[in-house]
């Protein structure tokens, strides 16, 4: 029986890199989104027309606490084992300090941290059989915080330590590590836009001299998950070398 990942937030970006990559080296994906539905839906069928019953789709809003229970259960029965969960999803805007509200802590520290938690603590039982990883989704910003967005920098510290925690508590069995990207797609949405300026000076910055590639932090997540059988509680750091100048 082909083994399996679970990745949140799956359907584009990022998640949508991770899930091929998997599937290119021969895992079922268990592809989750939220809003992104049509995006979602045509990744499924690309995988599926590469290889048929490979992929399938799971929507939940991971902000609701009792849906992520029913997600893993569902992504595990649906190809008869999990293997790998990646926790890849998160929300990402501005949260000026004086702007903060207990709305928009609660929102991103349930999208951003709480959910990961929970995932891996509905994950364990069945990642124990096949002494199965948990890789989750950082920011080299949990170290540094980005201006103008304090509780997600705050969120993806948290990240950082439970990633740490939860390989204390879960080996020898489990696995878990985490990635920690630097500038790889330009943000998106209303508020988070930068300026062709402001690109031009990351850059600068970066020891590489370019912006990083999604498909570079998906084959870190295949290292980790094939290749790391020796390295749990750690977080790799995937950013040209941009954090030397922050």
């Amino acid at each position: 029986m082909q083994k399996t990942a679970l990745i949140t937030g799956a359907a584009r970006r990022i998640g949508a890199e991770i899930a091929r990559i998997l599937h290119e080296n021969g895992l079922n994906v268990a592809l989750h989104y939220h809003t992104s539905k049509s995006e979602a839906e045509k990744l499924c069928q690309e995988l599926n027309a590469i290889r048929s019953h490979s992929a399938a789709l799971f929507c939940a809003d991971l902000t609701e606490t009792a849906h992520l229970k029913k997600l893993v259960d569902d992504a595990a029965k649906t190809f008869g084992r999990l293997d790998l969960l990646v926790n890849n999803a998160s929300r990402f805007y501005k949260t000026k300090i004086e702007n903060v509200t207990e709305a928009t802590w609660d929102d991103l520290m349930s999208a951003n941290l709480k959910a990961p938690f929970f995932l891996s603590q509905a994950a364990v039982p069945y990642l124990k059989q096949h002494h199965g990883c948990i890789i989750n989704l950082a920011d080299i910003h949990a170290e540094r915080p980005l201006y103008d967005y304090p509780v997600y920098s705050i969120s993806k510290s948290g990240i950082v330590m439970l990633t740490k925690a939860l390989a204390k508590e879960l080996g020898p069995d489990i696995r878990v590590n985490a990635i920690s990207p630097g500038e790889t797609l330009w943000p998106e949405g209303e508020g988070n836009e930068i300026s062709d300026e402001l690109k031009q000076k990351i850059i600068k910055r970066i020891i590489l001299k370019k912006k990083g590639d999604p498909r570079e932090i998906a084959k870190a997540v295949l290292y980790l998950a094939h290749e790391a059988d020796y390295i749990t509680g750690q977080v790799l750091i995937v950013d040209g070398g941009r954090s030397l100048y922050m």
